[in-house]
């Protein structure tokens, strides 16, 4: 009974949250008619009106608005003592190693990492960076407990594909160019200049093939082994950056500017996750992935 009730309370709170049956069977996997009958079920069970119902529009009865608030309020008390229970269960899993990109200049990462700390002081972080390959090849062979990075890949079943956003791309060129008084660029107008990429030795001709032949950037590539050298080369206008607002970019600079990468007059996206290996998941994995896509979220509603 106590069972049925706790399930019944997670429909009727994610109904309302959704302000959608529909939306909510998605979200609870399940179809719509059967949610609306457990939330009917529900009503019988309580002998009251929970929510009123007219055409397809609904609204909360008095008795349904503190069914809800109170619902919501067991309901993370629960998912509380979950979380609680299993990072007690692995308390011996004291290291979090974190990947991201050796291109990445958004504020969220560093703000994850602080909240995080904040919360688990127990818990010995250490961050690397590097290419997306060099990132993969981490993960893949235990180097690292989760990554930051794009998708260039379709999502395998061994990882957890973690989905932040889909970020939008930016071209970042010297003051000197003959682009810097726009606020966007075409893309096929970047084939015609240089293109500035982050990457050691070995992976250059990985990282060249990926953002000529797949994204459709320059003719030329540049290569800087890390963020600031790269930066410095545009503002000696040698050529353009590609970043992505993976979050909050800091200002670019008073030698730089940042123009909106579009294609054909729509901004160019691309798909930033956070994976690990299902194999090796764990509490403090999946708390950090959900601290750094909060972040990233509040961010992003900010700027809309």
């Amino acid at each position: 009974m106590m069972i049925l009730l706790f399930r019944q309370m997670r429909y009727f709170t994610a109904v309302v949250d959704c302000n959608s049956f529909t939306e909510a069977a998605e979200q609870c996997y399940i179809s719509q008619s059967a949610i609306s009958q457990q939330i009917r079920a529900l009503e019988n069970e309580l002998g009251v009106e929970l929510i009123h119902r007219e055409n397809r529009k609904f609204s909360l009865t008095a008795a349904g608005e503190y069914f809800y608030n109170q619902s919501k309020g067991i309901l993370e008390e629960v998912e509380t003592i979950r979380k609680e229970t299993i990072r007690l269960g692995q308390d011996q899993e004291l290291q979090l190693r974190i990947g991201y990109l050796r291109c990445y200049s958004g504020q969220e990462l560093y703000q994850a990492v602080a909240e995080f700390s904040r919360l688990y002081p127990e818990v010995s972080i250490s961050i690397v960076n590097g290419t997306h390959e060099e990132l993969y090849d981490l993960l893949r062979f235990g180097g690292a407990d989760l990554i930051l990075n794009d998708q260039r890949r379709a999502f395998s079943d061994q990882y957890v594909n973690y989905q932040l956003l889909q970020c939008r791309c930016f071209a970042e060129v010297s003051v000197r160019s003959s682009l810097s008084g726009r606020t966007a660029v075409e893309l096929d107008e970047l084939k015609r200049m240089t293109c500035i990429l982050i990457s050691f030795r070995e992976q250059q001709n990985t990282e060249e093939n990926y953002f000529k032949n797949t994204l459709g950037f320059g003719g030329k590539f540049l290569f800087a082994e890390n963020l600031e050298e790269g930066r410095l080369m545009v503002t000696g206008n040698r050529g353009f950056l590609p970043v992505e607002s993976v979050g909050t970019l800091p200002p670019a600079g008073p030698a730089i500017r940042r123009l909106s990468i579009v294609q054909n007059g729509e901004p160019l996206r691309r798909n930033y996750c956070m994976f690990w290996l299902k194999e090796r998941s764990n509490y403090y994995i999946e708390e950090f992935a959900g601290i750094l896509r909060k972040l990233i979220q509040q961010n992003e509603k900010k700027e809309q």
